[in-house]
């Protein structure tokens, strides 16, 4: 299927590695000029780097930016020019008992989980509504929709994301512009690989022992593995495509079947 983003122009926050990094490729292979982010400039460069290798003849920059920062933003927002795609990608994780997580982790879990989210697409949809077209993408999780136990401060924000996404797609009314959000799964991100690896040494198994054991601890994945980050970035370049124009204010699952509610 031809996506028909040619000559479109995409920001995806968080776009290092992992998820991120795995839509931007899959948006610059269908053609979209892709923007990376992440807080660190050598970092971002050198993801730039490589997807350059990996889609030979993309059109990639990079804008690096602490998304947490509010005057950082700022001076991203100066920088950007106008977009068709954002994706709100960039989060943070841990797995941290509710007692121990404390005022400051909650803000920090609100300012990049949420805030930057609200700060990007306050800016680019006013934009994409006088222009009449454009597309929001959020990146939430399955843990929005059935909080973690022991990460409760993460699944409270990754809900709020789904929440931001569905009231921002009630202002596109009458226009070809669409906000939608995906529920992703247990994936093994960058982020996660390195949390497996730790829990791995400190318990004296293998990582791949780990994964395994992780995975048969969700009863109800029907996919009974982990998730790979170009699974989760096919349905972002599906809804980054103008043939999705009749997908808006969704909450689209890429969860594996841990989810077992209908919608």
């Amino acid at each position: 299927m031809d996506m028909r983003l040619d000559h479109s122009r995409a920001f995806i926050s968080g776009s290092t590695q992992g998820i991120g990094f795995a839509i931007a490729a899959g948006l610059a292979a269908e053609g979209a000029e892709v923007i990376l982010n992440g807080r660190d400039a050598a970092r971002v460069d050198a993801a730039a780097a490589r997807l350059r290798a990996a889609v030979p003849g993309a059109v990639v920059s990079a804008l690096p930016a602490d998304l947490s920062v509010a005057s950082q933003v700022g001076s991203l927002l100066r920088d950007l020019g106008e977009i068709d795609i954002l994706v709100n990608n960039v989060g943070e994780f841990e797995v941290k008992e509710f007692a121990d997580v404390s005022d400051s982790d909650w803000a920090q879990y609100v300012e990049v989980n949420v805030m930057s989210g609200v700060r990007l697409s306050r800016h680019s949809l006013p934009r994409m509504l006088s222009r009449g077209t454009g597309r929001i993408i959020f990146i939430s999780s399955e843990s929005g929709v059935d909080v973690p136990a022991n990460m409760i401060h993460y699944g409270a924000t990754k809900a709020a994301v789904v929440a931001l996404s569905n009231g921002l797609a009630k202002l596109t009314r009458g226009t070809d512009v669409t906000v939608n959000t995906i529920l992703g799964g247990p994936t093994y991100s960058a982020g996660v690989a390195s949390t497996v690896r730790q829990i791995a040494e400190s318990q004296g198994v293998s990582e791949k022992t780990l994964k395994g054991t992780l995975i048969a601890g969700s009863r109800t994945s029907l996919l009974e593995r982990f998730i790979d980050p170009e699974e989760i970035a096919a349905l972002a370049v599906y809804l980054a495509s103008p043939v999705s124009s009749a997908t808006n204010g969704a909450a689209l699952r890429a969860d594996g079947g841990v989810l077992t509610t209908a919608t």
